[in-house]
């Protein structure tokens, strides 16, 4: 039976007659809070643990479950190749192609299986650069704006790491609230050579709940099923565990889960939301609020200003500029085995990373961006790519002797990388660009690993794992609702509200007016916290 926590009127259930029979009719019904906000990933579970305090009454709509705790968490066939978290759920692409989206539609969003690599964006993200294949435009406010809020997502989600290390490290007022994690034997031998190169290694960011000075007391255990696994000890700082179960018991706070927003309905003059439809279980309910907060991921949110066109908004809402679904960004990526004579029996293998390259070297002034040791492969994942031939014995001495590496370049905005709904589908269009200086990214490290270890072979995951991180790979999706001063370039104004609407706010990746070269969760989460600060103000 459906559970609705704190409801505002009273609703009739036809309890279960002796026949068996039992009908809920919700049909249509109109519920209303102070605050509705649409999604629990790392914008929407930040933003409802920022009102939380606000004493508002809140409802928070989650179009999936809570991911089960259960042995499958770990198991690397069912997470990477039958792709047991992610969602069923297909989309179009161009030719009318199916798309298969790498996205799970949980509490906590795609954080439950994110890799908590949490990274701040360079000061000069925020700025106007030149690229080899294009502009990456200025965004309209300035990091400075954004560091206090960094410093708290950076405590909200337990970041460890080291200030003072990476060469394109932001201006940061305080260091981060947990030490950095420290690399194993072969990881810190290979970060020992990189440095005796005149580079630069440094700690990765990262979210998650590890106490090294304490083992036995630690909720992580440094495990080998971390990066792109759920973790089934909760010992990931994500959305769900770190800010949506903290505060989801507050008597002000109504978590709703199964419930998919079908859309928006506005006023008659289209300057206000008036109404959230959403299909709970398979029941149609339409509630209301005074601040509507979207925070569905990039594409998601999109496609629901889009469905929920009217006379008023006849091209989708807030969309008087065209820019509704366009500028779709994910980042250039990539993954690559370095392929040693020597054994790397690392278990937690993701604690360092190079940004030497994130703004280009010497032989090449644009950018090509940043390189970061990934999870451990190990040969379940080599053999979902490798030929069907191929021996297990040759699978297992391929990952017992590689260092994984994971590149990210950015990709800029383009207006014909989009997100469209034809026919009730959405449909995401996407070319690749910016391409240059990431391929120079990829042989420059090829050519340093070459230098550190004579025997070392290359393999891009692609031949025995992945490609080239292909389309369906939307884990770094931002863009599609841009903020800016300008409401004939932009959908939402530097607080996220659209330009369009009086209250309707967005706090997921959709903001962004360009991607960088690193993962986007921490900005995600330092807007929403940013946001949130100002909408108390507006709630007042």
């Amino acid at each position: 039976m459906l559970l609705i926590k704190n409801l505002n009127l009273f609703v009739t259930f036809v309890q279960e007659s002796i026949l068996g029979f039992i009908s809920i009719n919700f049909f249509k019904m109109q519920i209303t809070y102070d605050v509705i906000i649409i999604g629990t990933g790392a914008g929407g579970g930040t933003m409802a643990h920022t009102l939380a305090d606000s004493g508002k009454n809140i409802l928070v709509l989650e179009r999936g479950t809570f991911l089960p705790r259960e042995k499958e968490n770990w198991d690397t066939d069912a997470v990477f190749n039958q792709e047991r978290y992610h969602t069923k759920e297909v989309w179009k692409t161009e030719g009318n192609k199916d798309l298969h989206p790498g996205t799970g539609y949980w509490v906590g969003g795609n954080t439950k299986v994110y890799g908590a690599a949490l990274f701040r964006l360079r000061e000069r993200d925020f700025e106007t650069v030149q690229h080899a294949g294009g502009v990456s435009p200025e965004w309209p406010l300035k990091y400075a704006d954004l560091e206090p809020f960094y410093a708290r997502a950076e405590k909200l989600f337990d970041v460890h790491g080291e200030m003072g290390i990476d060469p394109t490290e932001p201006h940061r007022t305080d260091n981060f609230p947990y030490t950095k994690i420290s690399n194993e034997p072969r990881i810190q031998e290979v970060s020992d050579q990189l440095k005796g190169l005149g580079l630069r290694p440094f700690a990765i960011p990262m979210g998650i709940k590890l106490n090294e000075s304490d083992p036995l007391n630690s909720p992580c255990i440094r495990c080998n099923t971390c990066d792109g696994f759920p973790c089934m000890i909760h010992a990931k700082a994500d959305s769900d565990i770190n800010a949506i179960r903290p505060v989801m018991n507050q008597s002000n706070i109504t978590l709703l889960t199964e419930a998919k927003v079908e859309k928006l309905i506005t006023n008659a003059e289209g300057t206000k939301i008036i109404g959230v439809e959403t299909s709970v279980k398979n029941e149609s309910i339409v509630f209301s609020a005074s601040i509507i907060i979207l925070a569905a991921g990039a594409a998601n949110s999109a496609a629901i200003l889009l469905k929920s066109a009217n006379d008023k908004h006849p091209n989708g809402l807030a969309n008087a500029s065209d820019q509704v679904g366009r500028n779709f960004m994910k980042h250039q990526n990539a993954a690559m085995l370095g392929i040693s004579l020597k054994k790397n029996p690392s278990v937690f293998q993701k604690t360092f990373a190079i940004t030497d390259y994130y703004f280009g070297d010497t032989d090449y002034k644009f950018p090509m961006g940043c390189i970061q040791l990934m999870g451990k492969s190990n040969k379940t994942m080599l053999a979902s790519s490798a030929p069907f031939f191929t021996p297990d014995l040759v699978l297992e001495e391929m990952a017992e002797h590689a260092v994984d590496w994971w590149f990210t370049g950015e990709d800029l905005p383009d207006a014909n990388n989009r997100v469209q709904v034809i026919d009730g589908t959405i449909h995401l269009d996407y070319t690749d660009n910016n391409t240059e200086g990431f391929d120079l990214l990829i042989d420059r490290w090829k050519n340093v690993l070459r230098k550190i270890d004579d025997g070392a072979s290359f393999f891009h995951h692609g031949v025995y794992l992945r490609k080239k991180i292909p389309l369906s790979g939307i884990a770094h999706q931002c863009g599609t609702l841009r903020f800016g001063n300008d409401p004939k370039t932009s959908v939402l104004d530097v607080n996220c509200k659209a330009h369009e609407l009086d209250n309707l706010y967005v706090v997921d990746s959709s903001f962004f007016p360009s991607s960088g070269a690193v993962n986007p969760s921490l900005t995600i989460i330092a807007n929403s916290i940013r946001v949130g600060e100002h909408l108390k103000t507006v709630l007042a």
